[in-house]
């Protein structure tokens, strides 16, 4: 499954704060939805949310790194099956990458940027938006095509 928000938007290019640039990107491609009002307690900004800290403390700041759902739980504070979401939803999005990793002599499920660099990443998520217009477009030309015949009868 791919999934992901497009919106028009400006290079940030000339934005040298990386905070800045982290919340807007997060928000437009929609990992963080518009408006996002955290509500966890303690919680006051969105750079204190969940969301926010597992891309940016954890995925961002060590981007090679294999990170388990189980102690990204406990450094962020929150259940197993928040991280899970907000993980699939980079996973949608074709940012992350799942591997195995040995922690205390078991195989466990993990997860990391792909290939280590967003850079990387992003081209994945571009191949993917790609495909899906292309896949618009067919079914546009389609749906017209079948409507022209309908009305020509």
């Amino acid at each position: 499954m791919f999934e992901l928000q497009v919106v028009s938007n400006t290079p940030m290019s000339g934005v040298d704060d990386v905070q800045v640039i982290a919340e807007t990107f997060l928000v437009q491609i929609g990992y963080l939805p518009k408006g996002y009002d955290p509500r966890s307690a303690g919680v006051t900004t969105v750079k204190d949310s969940v969301p926010y800290r597992l891309f940016m403390e954890y995925f961002m700041k060590d981007p090679a790194r294999i990170w388990t759902v189980e102690e990204l739980s406990v450094y962020l504070e929150t259940s197993k099956p928040t991280v899970y979401r907000h993980i699939n939803k980079l996973r949608y999005m074709d940012l992350l990458e799942s591997a195995d990793v040995m922690v205390n002599g078991q195989n466990r499920k993990g997860f990391r940027i792909r290939f280590g660099n967003l850079v990387k990443a992003w081209s994945f998520t571009e191949a993917n938006v790609q495909l899906a217009m292309e896949n618009y477009r067919k079914t546009v030309e389609h749906f017209q095509r079948l409507m022209t015949e309908q009305a020509e009868q």
